[in-house]
């Protein structure tokens, strides 16, 4: 366990992941999110968590773990084309992570997904959280429309709303 982990996570609490994700922000990413599901089945959930405490701080889980975490929590693994994936931004690691399920998962692979985490990431660094995020919507939302375009009835299994935890 990291001291300076440790130290990170408490210091950068909550307040940061307010001033990068205002309400207006997170409404935008809300509607890229509903517009990218106008061309596919697949579900996409986004997820922002300032920083770790309690038992995942000090039991030193790994901002992947997190995701893997908070996929299950949301159920995002239940779709019924097993096509649900999460863009899970962990603001004290500095770290964006994609977790898919395996239908997708199958198609885009863990490349795929690395290639979308590191130009969201060149956004990140420059502060620019909005445009990172809408730019990784649209990125997943461009590979779940070829490989699973929308079909039927298009029903929305997940809400499209950002999570802040």
């Amino acid at each position: 366990m990291s001291i300076r982990r440790i130290t990170r996570h408490l210091l950068q609490h909550h307040w940061r992941r307010r001033v990068a994700f205002p309400p207006d922000v997170l409404a935008r990413i809300e509607s890229a999110i509903k517009a990218g599901e106008t061309t596919h089945s697949g579900q996409l959930r986004f997820v922002v968590e300032g920083a770790l405490d309690g038992a995942p701080l000090f039991h030193n889980q790994p901002a992947r773990e997190r995701a893997l975490d908070v996929f299950s929590q949301l159920r995002i693994w239940d779709t019924a084309h097993n096509n649900g994936v999460l863009i899970y931004l962990l603001l004290a690691d500095h770290d964006v992570e994609i977790v898919a399920d395996r239908g997708i998962n199958a198609k885009v692979g863990t490349e795929g997904w690395e290639k979308i985490c590191k130009e969201m990431e060149i956004d990140f660094r420059a502060g620019n959280f909005e445009r990172g995020v809408i730019r990784g919507v649209e990125a997943v939302s461009r590979e779940l429309a070829a490989h699973f375009p929308r079909s039927g009835d298009g029903s929305n299994e997940l809400p499209d709303t950002p999570v802040v935890i």
